[in-house]
């Protein structure tokens, strides 16, 4: 009997490891490196506290000069997704930093495949919106 409570135990508790690995915690779908849709910036989704951001890893020459022209002098190693926290069933929200135009603008990010992250974000409310797809890269 006591053998039989140990097996339906193991088996219970392989059960609930192999779901854990698939459905992963929360914040897993989004975590690693992302690039943008031209290639030119990569950032890594890493938890920063208790909420999410996004640093920037690499950037080519000319999102660097461009980022310098709008006043961010060093933009390998800032936030560039800020503050971003889980909300409904597969969705982040926070804010994100335009080096570009040196704004913060409210964003949300949504994954829609494995390695695809769609990136929103507002310069108003929900004027001068846009959207662009992310793709994961190796780090």
């Amino acid at each position: 009997m006591i053998r039989l409570v140990i097996m339906g135990a193991a088996l219970i508790f392989a059960s609930n490891a192999a779901h854990a690995r698939q459905t992963g915690a929360p914040n897993e779908a989004i975590m690693g490196v992302w690039a943008n849709p031209s290639g030119s910036v990569r950032v890594r989704i890493e938890e920063c506290g208790t909420k999410l951001c996004g640093v920037v890893v690499y950037a080519n020459e000319k999102a660097k000069a461009d980022a310098a022209k709008a006043g961010t002098d060093v933009l390998i190693g800032i936030n560039l997704f800020r503050e971003f926290y889980r909300y409904g069933r597969n969705k982040w929200r926070g804010k994100g930093l335009v080096p570009d135009l040196d704004r913060t603008v409210g964003g949300e990010l949504k994954p829609i495949s494995a390695d695809t992250l769609q990136v929103h974000g507002c310069m108003f409310g929900h004027v001068g919106c846009k959207n662009q797809k992310w793709t994961r890269v190796s780090n």
